[in-house]
């Protein structure tokens, strides 16, 4: 069953504003944070076990420790370009619980001191965009941002960045990149953002979800939090769950939660049909079978174990009414449109992925072409500065080692070995 804990008032309109937010005890928690040591709400986060919810699931507390022991500037950077396929939980967050996002974010840079942060928004979210400007708006006319917040001494400002709708720009250093107003492309680490970051100083990027994380936990305290999930993965999450499901929606549940009743939590799957195959963590995360999924849990060791990931938290169900070759071929196209072009193995790669890929679901394709994407595919992986590289690559593979009949008949037939209504599914 769900466990509403960030969610718990998304349904109430008036929790947008900030009179509604303040009613359901908002920015109470930012209280109590000021009457802590910064230190002490870094240990606190720590010891939650919270981990990124952007989709790398490093530890947030280890990150912020990160950060020098210096008096320079530094920045908290909140990734809110929510640009993996099948994503769309941030945005939900955004619209429904602003000032959750922003009590969250003031209280994060309270504790790693830092003076000013952004919000870097995808370009395409128009909605989210005018709700945060608002929410921001009526925190600095309330006495939440700007000097002396709460007659605290702590001094904070936060922007607003919209971005131009790049995906490579939801990599760290490519959206500093972008921030700092130069081409969006990733940066070789060393150094990692908290040394070195936006304007070369100390930075930390985390994600909407893991900020909004943050008032929960100093809420609640660690243990609190830590009653949720599992032993390495603690917490609630978001999940966004599309496709061949009855009712497509964000969810939240612990982790470690079963992919199958997941699944049912949004309505299951329509009637008549079966389930194929399911995208766990957004569309770079490799495919799991029917089988797979059985036993399947939703936490970061178990979807590891089976050679996928939980990346975002987007669930992408597939029945047996889709085609394998159709769907690689829409994921391959969007990689190869994304990739920024920096590094030979991506931006050839991802055009040669999509050229061969297309070839087969165009009736062009050749036995070899099986072989030799996941050639390419292979070659692809860990050899580019940022991981979009196999984020093509590991799909790719997956697609074709588990569905590999579907590969080809579709070269022999020239057409789907699935078909819908009578008519091929690429049709």
């Amino acid at each position: 069953m769900e466990v509403k804990l960030l969610t718990e008032h998304y349904d109430d309109k008036s929790f947008q504003g900030i009179e509604g937010y303040k009613a359901k005890g908002g920015y109470e928690v930012l209280k109590k944070a000021f009457k802590m040591k910064p230190q002490e709400i870094i240990d606190e986060v720590k010891a939650s076990g919270l981990r990124g919810r952007g989709g790398a699931g490093f530890p947030t507390g280890m990150k912020w420790g990160f950060l020098p022991k210096n008096d320079e500037t530094r920045y908290l950077l909140c990734n809110a370009d929510e640009g993996e396929p099948g994503t769309f939980k941030d945005r939900k967050m955004m619209e429904r619980a602003p000032h959750q996002l922003i009590e969250g974010m003031i209280i994060s840079s309270f504790a790693i001191n830092s003076p000013k942060s952004y919000i870097y928004i995808r370009g395409e979210y128009n909605e989210s965009t005018a709700i945060l400007r608002k929410a921001i708006d009526e925190a600095y006319a309330a006495g939440m941002l700007g000097k002396n917040i709460m007659g605290s001494g702590f001094d904070h400002d936060l922007d607003l960045y919209v971005g131009a709708g790049a995906y490579i720009c939801g990599e760290e250093t490519g959206m500093i990149s972008s921030l700092e107003g130069k081409k969006g492309q990733p940066k070789l680490k060393p150094p990692f953002p908290a040394v070195q970051g936006y304007l070369s100083k100390p930075t930390i990027v985390n994600n909407v979800e893991t900020l909004a994380a943050v008032k929960y936990i100093i809420r609640d305290g660690a243990e609190a939090y830590k009653k949720h999930g599992t032993e390495k993965s603690c917490g609630t999450k978001l999940f966004s769950v599309s496709g061949n499901v009855q009712k497509p929606c964000t969810v939240e549940v612990p982790l470690g939660y079963s992919l199958m009743d997941l699944i049912e939590l949004c309505g299951g799957l329509k009637p008549g049909r079966k389930l194929k195959a399911v995208i766990p963590g957004g569309s770079s995360a490799p495919v799991l079978t029917a089988e797979e999924c059985v036993d399947a849990k939703m936490d970061y060791e178990d979807l590891a174990a089976k050679g996928s990931m939980l990346g975002s938290g987007a669930v992408i169900i597939i029945d047996d009414s889709n085609c394998m070759v159709d769907l690689l071929n829409v994921i391959m196209h969007f990689y190869h449109h994304e990739s920024c072009g920096q590094c030979t193995p991506c931006r050839e790669g991802t055009g040669w992925l999509e050229k061969m890929v297309k070839r087969i679901v165009t009736g062009e394709g050749r036995l070899d072409d099986i072989d030799l994407v996941l050639k390419v595919a292979n070659q692809m992986k860990g050899r580019t500065i940022c991981a979009l590289s196999d984020a093509a690559a590991l799909p790719a593979i997956s697609f074709v080692e588990k569905f590999k009949k579907e590969f080809e008949y579709f070269v022999r037939e020239g057409k789907s070995m699935v078909t819908s209504k009578g008519a091929p599914a690429h049709a």
